[in-house]
């Protein structure tokens, strides 16, 4: 079974594998774990002002924080999810989680973003795809 890094790279990721390197967290996410990775989609990236990814590429300190901000420790999955109020970050700050139960399926969002798909299992962790790139205050 593939560890969080190799899932990303076979997956949308592209982006946030090519951040990761940058940020030098490739050993820390291919590291025994468990992890649980708020995972932007490329498509999510690209919803960010134009410049923003290069900038960031840039600035390490920066974007190592935003980053880590993805990532919580211990492997949570969906069904533990929706039943978080909030969850506290690898970077230390917390992220919102809000579920809404939708007809029979929950809908679920990461402070301003949505799951999109859940629970891509890794084997030291799981990551959950979001829509949009999740910035600490």
């Amino acid at each position: 079974m593939p560890d969080i890094v190799d899932l990303a790279i076979s997956g949308k990721f592209n982006t946030l594998v090519a951040a990761v390197k940058a940020a030098g967290l490739v050993d820390t996410l291919k590291g025994p774990g468990p992890f649980t990775v708020f995972a932007p989609t490329d498509e999510a990236f690209a919803k960010l002002p134009p410049g923003t990814v290069d900038g960031l590429l840039k600035d390490i300190p920066k974007l190592k924080n935003i980053l880590l901000y993805h990532v919580v420790a211990g492997k949570v999955m969906a069904e533990e999810v929706v039943k978080l109020k909030t969850v506290k970050t690898v970077q230390g700050q917390e992220l919102k989680i809000d579920a809404v139960k939708w007809h029979l399926h929950k809908h679920v969002k990461v402070n301003d973003a949505d799951i999109i798909k859940a629970d891509i299992v890794a084997s030291n962790g799981v990551c959950h795809a979001i829509d949009t790139v999740l910035i600490p205050k």
